[in-house]
């Protein structure tokens, strides 16, 4: 019997619970869409790629869209149990609320495995594969988005301009370069020949000119200066191509906890960038754990009795996340600026709402109202004044 009403509750967190997993994944996903479609159509990225781009990026979006999924498919799940009385069915026929609990607490389990595994393996993997990815549709997209006798400006302070491109050929001819980096001085390169050489290794592409000359002009016009060369590197910086990939070590969300570990400790660290990295590492187990309080939330808060059970468990479910991710995103700036310690910044929030989730569920399994509570100790309060 009892396996029988855990499975009736699983599938009535489970069912919501994809639903609202794929919408808000799909809403995150949305806020990147301008992205892709500007590497569709002004870049000519292949569709293939593009897919392979939204694949790397679920993995950090779903970090973040499963404990919210699983907060409101609790609260709307025991929310409709409670408006069509099933819970006090339950209660009366000899089910305590613990027991009501089981399902939701498996669910919470098998979410807070699922994001762990996401937060130290998947998410570090697609981040760092997602930065290779945009490097090679960089490198490809640098030499096809050049064609000759057009001026190019997808290369930062670079206006790029190619008199002839042979067919089948990797180098260019009749090349000129007006090279605007340098503030009120301006440089004019010209060569006979230029190569885009791409470095996979250090996520670098340079511009190679053979043959050539600089002819720089002073802002007032006044002083004029040549320099031959027989070989001439230039960096290209390409942000404004495609995206920025400007290092080539991995940063903090690129490293699983072992790998950050072995970074901090690196000698010669500045004391933010190991505040950082601690941050980055305490992340990685209090993310996924928010889904065991998240649950332990949302079953005393959905068993109250509203008519309007999804707009409820939405609302209820906006304000307790928004709690939660405003509590953390302050205790991780008070941690990256050193006024608190780090374990400290990022664990605040959490053991906060996991008492608060314990009291919580708590006082619902002994039929504790808090508000009860409440006035009871104000009035016995007032008479003893």
């Amino acid at each position: 019997m009892r396996k029988i009403i855990n499975r009736y509750i699983f599938k009535e967190i489970a069912y919501p619970f994809i639903i609202i997993l794929f919408i808000l994944t799909f809403v995150l996903l949305m806020g990147k869409i301008l992205q892709i479609m500007d590497l569709v159509i002004n870049k000519g990225v292949s569709v293939f790629s593009i897919v392979k781009i939204i694949f790397f990026l679920l993995p950090s979006f779903m970090l973040f869209t499963v404990p919210i999924a699983l907060l409101i498919a609790i609260l709307i799940a025991m929310g409709r149990l409670s408006a069509d009385n099933e819970i006090t069915a339950l209660k009366t026929s000899g089910i305590s609320l613990m027991q009501i609990y089981y399902p939701v607490a498996v669910a919470s389990l098998i979410t807070f495995v699922f994001t762990i595994f996401t937060s130290y393996f998947l998410v570090p993997q697609s981040n760092f594969a997602t930065k290779r990815l945009l490097f090679n549709i960089i490198q490809q997209n640098a030499t096809i988005g050049i064609k000759e006798k057009v001026f190019n400006a997808d290369f930062k302070g670079f206006l790029f301009y190619a008199e002839k491109i042979p067919d089948n050929k990797n180098y260019m001819e009749g090349v000129i370069v007006s090279d605007n980096r340098m503030i009120g001085e301006q440089n004019t390169i010209l060569a006979k020949r230029a190569y885009l050489v791409s470095d996979p290794e250090s996520m670098k592409v340079k511009l190679t000119l053979e043959d050539g000359s600089i002819h720089t002009v002073s802002s007032d016009l006044k002083n004029y200066r040549k320099i031959d060369f027989k070989s001439y590197d230039i960096n290209l910086d390409l942000s404004t191509a495609l995206a920025s990939i400007d290092e080539s070590s991995k940063s903090s969300t690129e490293m699983t906890a072992r790998e950050l570990l072995a970074k901090m400790k690196k000698p010669g660290l500045d004391p933010a960038a190991i505040r950082e990295l601690v941050i980055e590492v305490h992340k990685k187990f209090t993310i996924p754990l928010s889904c065991i309080f998240f649950s332990m939330l949302a079953l005393p808060l959905g068993i109250r009795s509203h008519r309007s059970v999804k707009s409820r468990g939405f609302a209820v479910g906006l304000i307790v996340v928004s709690l939660y991710y405003l509590l953390r995103i302050g205790g991780e700036a008070f941690a990256e600026t050193g006024y608190i310690s780090p374990a400290f910044g990022v664990w605040a929030p959490s053991l906060i709402f996991a008492l608060m989730g314990t009291c919580l569920l708590y006082m619902a399994n002994k039929e504790i109202s808090f508000f009860q509570k409440a006035n009871d100790f104000f009035t016995r309060g007032n008479k003893n004044n």
